[in-house]
């Protein structure tokens, strides 16, 4: 037995550092806040204002400096957040030095280690095996290749692949960067951002935005200083169009929204690996939770070894079955709490580990003869052991039955009827062929490869039902996710547990190895119709998840087990409980760390306030940017002044878009988001923002078309400007509770008391004398309030 290096060795050693996945760096931070196109330009306006106009006119240069900073701040908690979690999800390796067994951090891994392997273990870098007790190791996350590969030693490792079965070690060739996954992915293995509808419309419309922003602008400087006598109100005539059109707190808000999200459920424990992966807890409709580690809670208790026959002795051979892995399972677990110690005299020869695939172990034991322990229904084809196995299935026990042969059975031959994807398993499983090996019904047990297995026991454990997982389950009822309860266990053991969680059709249970595996619709049907699932593969977990997306439904799946890796990865979203495999927590986007069920409804119930605060927000920012893209239009063409003074916008944006964004955008909410983000918040923010520019630009006409000032002209828009967009966050602000009610009110107090009030007047320049101006203007607003409302009740009706 290798010993590994020493630990003089380990000091000069190159360490395993690689970027985390979770967050990015301080200075990406900084950079992604500060220099945007969006502060590029306001900073040049602010400056022009400065230069050119009055002091009061460039307030809106420190909004875009709080946003900055808000923002940075933000998500530097949520990184403080998300690295300190990911260090609590970080799985210690197992690692051999100066030939002692030791846990050490992903991160205290070094060229030149010895690394131990078992079931569930990820591979964090590159190596050579050089021990291998049945060790099989899957590379289907790096090569798409689903079939695990045996090891043997001397053969070639890599990091991104995870083993499923057996044992082994190896010597660490490539760490850090230069391991395969990290060279083949660099930018996964850095913070990244994955696909998301929602950052991908607010980018859509900035970018759109700025296309029309410069041409716009362009027009109506030219307008503002062809036909203004005085330079500097031109200037910030044009500056106050051209700011108004930029929808500056757009980001900063959704920013806001997701850090926020990510630190709340920092807060229960919850690691989100990806910012997006809220957007995906907002949108899911169906869950499929795997049974074992998620309704049940994690450890099983061996309840009763039933003998079938007399003269075997049965408890030794549990007891030495349990005892040949390094790494053993839940069912290896419970069965050596009974027998703490093999027997004396049982020495394995050949063994073949439990795998997902076979789901059976054995070894053989000498003159003893060989010994296997897994399921029922795959080691037997009927007889009275299968029939009384089943028996004890329906009460929601799992059951075992313990079996012996003259030799092992070959591990292909099982493999093949709990792979319905290789080979048809025909209903009434009269007879199985797979890899020449043919498995017949001797009534006895099963022939594979001359090796006739006797069932000798049945062997049954008790599994722990969490006691939070029926109210979790009501709750996703009565949210509208429909539950699938995928299992590779037995369908009628799964059915029981699944009834007495009360989950609906619980009792209509489908052996997934009489599924058809080769249509896609046909399956997709059955997977809509039905809720429980057993005895599904590893392979079929991840056909049924592209079965239900072929279906239009947004799938999130549980899992703990390294038989969930693939189904997780190809999910929309990948959920791994906290005590999971460290394949499964590598995986996927969001880890429970706290191992609880119950966590799951704030998580999705995050998402979702998330996606439809991200909304409401979107709403009022658009509707401000298509009103001054109007305004801008009409005034640049007909040739007159802007109606209204940066000054001006920035109070009236801060009262309805950029106070009110903040406490919406964090606003609880229990709607699913759907998809056609972009098409909704159009529909809503274009007819309101082309309404609210017509309203003050007829204001602003009415009043200057009489003998009042400039400044009271100026006034009556801006009267009509805060009274059309207040009434835009009354309709965006619905259902209105009591602290909605209570937000929209205190705005429009705000806006009352500033009129009133001389200090605040004269800084805002606004003279609210003319009485017939102020009331037409008001009377306007009525009218358009009125007309926004139909608007945008009419264009909510239309299809995209």
């Amino acid at each position: 037995m290798a010993i590994g290096l020493t630990s003089a060795q380990v000091v000069g050693a190159k360490p395993n550092h690689v970027p985390r996945r979770s967050s990015r760096s301080l200075s990406a931070i900084v950079r992604a806040n500060v220099f945007t196109l969006f502060n590029l330009v306001i900073g040049v306006l602010w400056a022009l204002v400065l230069i050119f106009g009055e002091w009061q006119d460039s307030l809106f240069g420190l909004v875009i400096v709080a946003n900055v900073l808000i923002g940075i701040i933000q998500e530097l908690r949520a990184k403080r957040t998300l690295d300190k979690l990911a260090v609590i999800n970080e799985a210690p390796v197992r690692v051999r030095r100066d030939g002692e067994e030791r846990l050490v951090q992903p991160r205290q891994v070094v060229l030149g280690d010895l690394i131990l392997l078992g079931p569930g273990d990820r591979l964090l870098v590159d190596g050579e095996v050089i021990e291998s007790d049945g060790l099989e190791v899957d590379e289907s996350l790096l090569t798409g290749e689903a079939d695990p590969v045996h090891k043997q030693p001397g053969d070639e490792v890599l990091s991104g692949s995870f083993a499923v079965a057996g044992a082994g070690a190896f010597v660490a060739t490539r760490v850090g960067t230069d391991a395969y996954a990290v060279k083949l992915a660099e930018e996964a293995s850095k913070f990244h951002l994955a696909h998301s509808e929602l950052r991908e419309g607010v980018a859509n419309f900035i970018k759109y935005i700025t296309w029309l922003v410069i041409p716009i602008g362009a027009l109506l400087i030219y307008s503002q200083l062809k036909h203004s006598a005085d330079f500097g109100t031109a200037i910030t005539g044009a500056v106050a169009g051209i700011v108004t059109m930029i929808p500056e707190g757009l980001v900063l808000m959704t920013s806001i929204a997701f850090a926020v999200g990510v630190v709340r459920l920092g807060r229960r424990k919850c690691l989100v690996q990806e910012l997006p992966a809220i957007e995906g807890l907002a949108r899911v409709d169906v869950l499929c939770l795997d049974k074992t580690g998620t309704l049940t809670a994690g450890g099983m208790d061996l309840d009763q070894v039933l003998p079938l026959r007399g003269g075997h002795p049965v408890e030794d051979a549990l007891a030495a079955l349990a005892h040949l892995d390094h790494s053993p399972n839940a069912t290896a677990q419970a069965i050596r709490a009974r027998y703490q110690n093999a027997r004396d005299g049982w020495t394995a020869g050949e063994t073949v580990p439990f795998s997902s695939a076979r789901k059976w172990s054995g070894a053989h034991f000498g003159e003893r003869g060989a010994w296997v322990l897994g399921a029922p229904d795959v080691l037997l084809d009927g007889g009275d052991a299968y029939d009384r196995a089943a028996e004890l299935a329906a009460t929601g026990a799992r059951v075992l039955v313990l079996g012996h042969a003259r030799t092992l059975p070959a591990p292909q031959a099982t493999e093949a009827r709990t792979e319905p994807d290789r080979t048809p398993i025909e209903a009434d499983r009269t007879g199985v062929e797979a890899d020449g090996a043919e498995i017949e019904e001797d009534g006895a047990g099963v022939e594979a490869d001359g090796a006739g297995i006797e069932a000798v026991a049945l062997v049954t454990l008790k599994q722990r039902v969490r006691p939070d997982a029926q109210e979790t389950l009501r709750y996703f009822a009565k949210q509208g996710v429909t539950v699938k309860v995928i299992s590779g266990d037995n369908p009628t053991a799964v059915s029981a547990i699944a009834t007495g969680l009360e989950i609906p059709d619980a009792h209509r249970s489908i052996d997934a190895r009489d599924l058809p595996y080769d249509d896609e619709a046909k399956l997709g049907e059955l997977l809509d119709s039905h809720t429980v699932f057993g005895r599904v593969s590893p392979r079929q977990k991840r056909q049924f998840v592209t079965a239900l997306q072929a279906r239009g439904h947004t799938v999130a799946m549980t899992g703990d087990g390294v038989n969930d890796v693939l189904a997780l990865k190809d999910a929309d979203l990948g959920i791994a409980m906290g005590a999971g495999s460290p394949a499964t927590k590598a995986v996927a986007q969001v880890v429970l760390l706290d191992d609880k069920f119950a966590t799951l409804p704030h998580v999705v119930g995050e998402g979702r306030r998330v996606l439809a605060n991200i909304e409401r927000v979107s709403n009022l920012f658009l509707t401000k940017t298509f009103y001054a893209i109007v305004l801008s239009l009409l005034v640049g063409v007909a040739g007159v002044m802007f109606p209204f003074a940066p000054r001006h916008s920035t109070l009236t944006n801060a009262l309805t878009i950029g106070v009110p964004a903040l406490f919406l955008a964090l606003a609880p909410t229990f709607e699913r988001s759907k998809p056609g983000f972009v098409p909704r918040v159009l529909r809503f923010a274009v007819p309101a923002g082309v309404l609210c520019a017509a309203a003050v630009l007829l204001s602003f006409w009415a009043a200057h078309s009489g003998t009042s000032t400039l400044v009271e002209d100026q006034t009556s828009a801006v009267i009509t400007l805060f009274l059309t967009t207040w009434w835009v966050l009354v309709l965006i602000a619905r259902p209105l509770n009591w602290w909605r009610i209570a937000l929209v009110a205190s705005m429009a107090a705000a806006f009352a008391i500033g009129l009133t009030i001389p200090f605040v007047r004269r800084f805002f320049a606004l003279e609210p004398g003319d009485l017939s101006n102020d009331l037409t203007a008001v009377g306007i607003s009525i009218v358009a309030a009125v007309m926004i409302s139909v608007a945008v009740k009419v264009a909510g009706t239309l299809r995209t």
